[in-house]
């Protein structure tokens, strides 16, 4: 019995990507987990948070661990309320489990304006991609990744995905619901989801380990990302074991 434990396939993962990310947020994880089943959502196709969990879940395995990152952490807490029982361990990093402000809600009508005229480069260089990350000699490589994704993706998924991000629930009821092997990790520097809501976030969920990742900001998956690398090494043998 022992040894078809020891044998036992890992677990799959599920990565679910910040707004206007695509698997390349994820590349030095991806490249790290070789022995594991690794897949990266795609949040686009609506313009809800809950259709969103809702396709997640329609393409993803039985019974998977999953990890989200910002906009991704958000729809990660969204599967979780969905489907509680699929979810075998929970990961989110740099996000958010309150319901949108009214200050951030308004200024959502005309970011999605400009982007709806042709300046979603404008939008992105000038208004989201100087919260994104720490001082550091790479930044400025991941800032043109993070505008090549978000091209890559274009117009239409960022007016979805803000029209999606502006009418999400809170789910701190959720997290407090969540059995399962929790990691909580974030960029120590992150200005747009500070610290303090992820000390929030490992109050709410029981047992969950929380992880600070030095020189950080909000996208440590690709600014330190061996130190996220080894948090989620330790994180998805929890979740493996407590599956075996």
């Amino acid at each position: 019995m022992q040894k078809e434990l020891s044998m036992k396939a890992p677990l799959p993962l599920v990565l679910l990507p910040g707004m206007m990310c695509d698997a390349r947020l994820f590349a030095p994880q991806m490249a790290g987990l070789a022995r594991r089943s690794v897949t990266c959502a795609t949040l686009a196709g609506a313009a809800s948070v809950p259709e969103l969990a809702a396709r997640v879940l329609e393409a993803a395995p039985a019974r998977f661990a999953l990890a989200g990152l910002s906009m991704g952490g958000i729809v990660a807490m969204e599967v979780v309320a969905q489907a509680p029982g699929r979810v075998a361990g929970l990961c989110l990093m740099d996000t958010n489990p309150l319901a949108e402000t009214e200050a951030v809600a308004a200024r959502r009508g005309p970011q999605m304006e400009a982007v709806r005229a042709g300046r979603l480069r404008a939008v992105m260089r000038d208004e989201m991609k100087p919260n994104y990350l720490a001082d550091g000699p790479n930044r400025g490589a991941i800032l043109d990744l993070c505008m090549a994704m978000a091209e890559g993706l274009g117009p239409e998924v960022f007016v979805a995905q803000s029209e999606a991000l502006r009418g999400r629930a809170d789910r701190c009821e959720t997290l407090r619901g969540v059995t399962v092997p929790s990691l909580v990790l974030c960029g120590e520097a992150d200005a747009l989801c500070p610290l303090h809501r992820h000390t929030l976030m490992h109050e709410l969920i029981p047992g969950s380990r929380l992880v600070v990742v030095a020189g950080a900001g909000h996208l440590p998956t690709l600014e330190r990302p061996e130190a996220v690398n080894d948090a989620l090494a330790l994180w998805l043998a929890e979740v493996d074991g407590a599956a075996a």
